[in-house]
C-alpha cells in the first residue's frame, strides 16, 4: 500500500485516484483560508511553479477541524485560493485529517511517517507531508514550517 492506493474528491467534486500521481514527488498539505498560516499558500504555489515541470506537485486538502478556520464551501475555498494566492496546484474537497472521522489518506500519512520525522498527529492547519515518486511518505513537516524550508528536501527527491 502507498499514497497511490487512495481515491479522493477534487475541489470540483470529481473522483481522483492518487495513482495518477505515480512518478511524482508530492507535498500533501491540509489547508485553511482563515488561519494565521494561510499565507503559506503563496510559498506552496511558488514551489509548485518552480518544480512542476520536474515531476513535483502540491496537493491541497482544506480542513475545518482547527478552530473552524476553513468554514467555506468547496466553491468558496477554490475562489479564495485563486483570487488571493493564484493557486493552480490541485485542490481537493474538504476533509477531516484527525480523529475517528479522519480521511483514510491522512490516517495513512500520519501512520507511515518514518522516524525521526514521525509526530503521530497533525497539530494544525498546513501540516505538510513529503511523498516520494513511489507514494512512500518521506517526511512530515510542522504546520509552521515555511514551504521554502522544504525546497532542499524536494530537490533531493527529484
Amino acid at each position: 500500500m502507498s499514497v497511490h492506493s487512495f481515491t479522493v474528491k477534487t475541489i470540483d467534486g470529481a473522483t481522483q485516484s492518487l495513482a495518477d500521481y505515480k512518478g511524482k514527488v508530492l507535498l500533501i498539505v491540509n489547508t485553511a483560508s482563515a488561519c494565521g498560516l494561510t499565507p503559506h499558500y503563496k510559498g506552496l504555489q511558488e514551489l509548485y511553479e518552480t518544480y512542476q515541470d520536474h515531476g513535483f506537485t502540491v496537493l491541497g486538502f482544506p480542513c475545518n477541524q482547527f478552530a473552524g478556520q476553513e468554514p467555506g464551501t468547496e466553491a468558496e475555498i477554490k475562489q479564495f485560493c485563486e483570487l488571493n494566492y493564484n493557486v493552480t496546484f490541485p485542490m481537493f474537497a474538504k476533509v477531516n485529517v484527525k480523529g475517528e472521522n479522519a480521511h483514510p489518506l491522512f490516517q495513512y500519512l500520519v501512520e507511515h511517517v518514518p522516524a525521526p520525522y514521525k509526530t503521530g498527529d497533525i497539530e494544525w492547519n498546513f501540516a505538510k507531508f513529503l511523498v516520494n515518486q513511489d507514494g512512500e511518505v518521506v517526511k512530515q513537516f510542522s504546520a509552521r514550517t515555511e514551504p521554502s524550508a522544504i525546497e532542499e528536501d524536494i530537490k533531493r527527491l527529484l
